[in-house]
């Protein structure tokens, strides 16, 4: 039932947000909005001034007068805003052979049309910018206050480069560093392409290291330097697993393993694969609480949990003022945006795999119910990036999208003239079919990969 409510709850609140940006705009150009549906399909209940609220399909026999059904239809995976004088996810041509009306999308100036067409974006990205801005005005950003570097494992471009676990990164290229933003953005903002040298102390003498630009370029495997005084955390525990079994929990921390003290995750992989199809003793940290359990690791040396290093060590917040946290709110919106595309081009060049990036309703239920059993704050943040991927994917010009109506509404501004309707039309089921079949592929993905 959480995975039903909180994913009812994460896909209304983005199809409500986007849809409403369509018929808002068109109402305030002056068209007329015959249908505002969240979800597609079969219409399962809705309200006009006309009938009131009823269930199923309309009469066919009932003139709204103008008036716009409010409808919640059949399949929850999106929504849409029928406009009059509009060739859209509808298909509804009945209006061709008739004069435009001044009430008609067609009959608007061109600017109007893009106006509409674009709301829903801006809606999705509005969204975006008042949780992101909420978070940075009320949460502030936390510094984590290390240089040190954790565990780096032999087969890591970090430990080929020259770290090792244990170094405290000093200088940056001559720069002194305090905290690990400081790491962060002398390395992977300042030196990208440029390559950089960085002097650490290690066993109480300076060492430095040359990282050449190809390493902080991004044609290589990517430089990940782990933070030090962190604690192996179980961020996942998979059902009709032994660690389902033995109570364990998403969220607990690992403190021993056959009493062996664990300080990251990889020691907690290496000791449970080499204890294979054994009862072994697993020592946690609830909360407050010191919990002794025990797990079967099975033939292939697995308890079934996903973990990560979690850092635990000091930390400042940094608080921002109202308006320094909107600003702030901006540029973290361009630096997901940028991410969002460069894990499309690592798709399309095969680097990473399809499901890693895109997902459908299961996914997007399994996140939105392990970010809600992370706080409320979690949860935002999530439909925030939801909203912002929302909106890139929509303003892409691809057939049946908000990008791709753009496009066709600016070639027709340029023409000054209509594209044929049998042009529009094919476009339209073009892109419908595709839309389709890659809503079809990732749902399959979600299932195989649940």
């Amino acid at each position: 039932m959480d995975y039903i409510i909180y994913f009812i709850i994460t896909i209304g609140v983005l199809v409500f947000i986007h849809e409403f940006g369509h018929f808002a705009a068109a109402k305030l150009s002056g068209m007329q909005v015959d249908v505002f549906s969240i979800g597609f399909g079969k219409r399962l209940f809705g309200w006009n001034k006309i009938t009131g609220f009823t269930i199923g399909n309309l009469p066919k026999d009932v003139d709204l007068k103008g008036e716009t059904d409010y409808r919640v239809a059949l399949l929850p995976l999106g929504g849409y805003v029928k406009i009059a004088g509009m060739i859209d996810e509808s298909f509804d041509t009945d209006f061709i052979d008739k004069e435009p009306q001044p009430n008609e999308f067609r009959a608007k100036p061109t600017y109007k049309k893009l106006f509409v067409i674009t709301a829903g974006v801006l809606m999705n990205l509005l969204l975006t910018i008042v949780i992101f801005w909420g978070a940075n005005y009320f949460q502030g950003k936390q510094v984590i206050l290390t240089t040190t570097i954790g565990k780096v494992d032999s087969t890591s471009t970090a430990f080929v480069t020259g770290f090792r676990t244990g170094d405290k990164i000093e200088f940056i290229n001559g720069k002194k560093v305090e905290n690990w933003e400081d790491i962060n953005k002398e390395l992977f903002v300042e030196s990208v392409g440029k390559g950089a040298i960085v002097k650490v102390l290690r066993n109480g003498q300076e060492v430095a290291i040359n990282l050449p630009p190809t390493v902080l370029s991004g044609k290589k495997e990517k430089l990940f330097l782990p933070y030090s005084h962190t604690v192996p955390y179980i961020s996942d525990v998979l059902k009709n697993s032994p660690a389902k079994d033995a109570g364990i929990q998403a969220g607990d921390v690992i403190l021993k393993i056959e009493n062996k003290p664990v300080n990251f995750a990889s020691d907690v992989v290496k000791i449970i694969s080499s204890n294979k199809d054994k009862d072994i003793s697993i020592t946690l940290l609830r909360g407050k609480d010191t919990i002794v359990t025990q797990a079967n690791t099975g033939m292939v040396g697995k308890i079934g949990i996903a973990i990560a290093d979690a850092y635990n060590g000091p930390v400042k917040y940094i608080k921002y003022g109202f308006f320094e946290s909107l600003g702030k709110s901006f540029v973290d919106i361009y630096r997901y945006t940028v991410l969002t595309f460069v894990m499309f081009k690592d798709v399309i060049t095969g680097k990473v795999a399809f499901g890693q990036v895109f997902g459908g309703p299961i996914k997007i239920a399994q996140f939105a119910v392990k970010s809600a059993n992370s706080g409320w704050s979690s949860f935002l943040f999530f439909l925030a990036m939801l909203s912002l991927s929302l909106a890139i994917i929509n303003i892409i010009p691809f057939p049946g999208l908000d990008g791709g109506h753009f496009v066709i509404i600016a070639i027709e501004g340029i023409l000054r003239r209509e594209l044929p309707v049998k042009v529009k039309i094919a476009i339209q089921n073009t892109g419908f079919v595709l839309l389709l079949l890659l809503m079809a592929f990732i749902l399959y993905s979600d299932i195989i990969n649940f």
